[in-house]
């Protein structure tokens, strides 16, 4: 009998264009929210946002650690963002693809719940997810750990009633990726979205690392990866 793959998607600069529609203005009032509840200078705040964001995988998780910021006052706080709505966009050929794939789909996502919803429903494709997890659904023993951390991945598979090699992780960010093979999963490296924001002349892609299995710039390459697993289970 066929297993079909259960999909693990990224949301931002996966399934829409987060580049244009959010991550400026999300990196804004990051900034702004380090400045008034830490008390810092804009330029050291912004330094500091990034260097949480590279040490942890998230700026949030530095900020808790280090500062005791309350997580639900942060996350509403960085992702008011009016006028969203107007900015997201998607591709039409990457939801059809979706709707053609085989398997359960969710959203595994770093993004606040809220956030992911709101996204999801200016695209029209919430309703094509089995489930939508994210950070706020992250949390282990009473600490967020959010993408790449590999025990929470272990935890969802298990939830999920699967092995981890039934799991295919479709994102954008490498880290992520690196994280989810060294427990068994598959992973897609989704570049549609890193390619139209890549200056002009500059290179297409980076070589592509051995933990990743394919590299896409489109949803309907994920179809190689599905009939590879049915021939697999015959």
């Amino acid at each position: 009998m066929r297993a079909d793959p259960v999909w693990l998607f990224d949301l931002d600069n996966t399934l829409h264009d987060a580049t244009q529609a959010a991550m400026r203005q999300i990196n804004e009032r990051m900034t702004a929210y380090i400045v008034r509840e830490l008390g810092l200078a804009p330029e050291a705040a912004a330094e500091l946002r990034v260097r949480y964001w590279r040490r942890y995988g998230a700026t949030l998780l530095g900020l808790i650690r280090h500062h005791g910021v309350d997580p639900d006052h942060f996350l509403h706080d960085t992702h008011l963002l009016p006028g969203l709505e107007d900015r997201v966009r998607g591709h039409p050929h990457d939801f059809a693809a979706l709707r053609a794939l085989p398997g359960r789909k969710l959203v595994l996502t770093n993004a606040p719940r809220r956030y992911t919803r709101r996204v999801l429903d200016a695209l029209g494709i919430r309703h094509l997810f089995d489930a939508v997890v994210s950070i706020e659904d992250m949390a282990m023993f009473g600490h967020l750990r959010p993408k790449p951390d590999a025990r929470m991945l272990l935890r969802l598979a298990a939830r999920l009633g699967v092995p981890p090699s039934r799991c295919v992780l479709v994102e954008d960010t490498l880290e992520h990726q690196k994280a989810a093979r060294r427990i068994g999963m598959r992973t897609v490296w989704m570049q549609r979205w890193l390619r139209a924001h890549a200056p002009a002349g500059g290179r297409r892609t980076l070589r592509l690392p051995g933990y990743v299995d394919l590299r896409a710039s489109r949803l309907s390459a994920l179809r190689r990866l599905a009939a590879s697993a049915g021939a697999a289970e015959r």
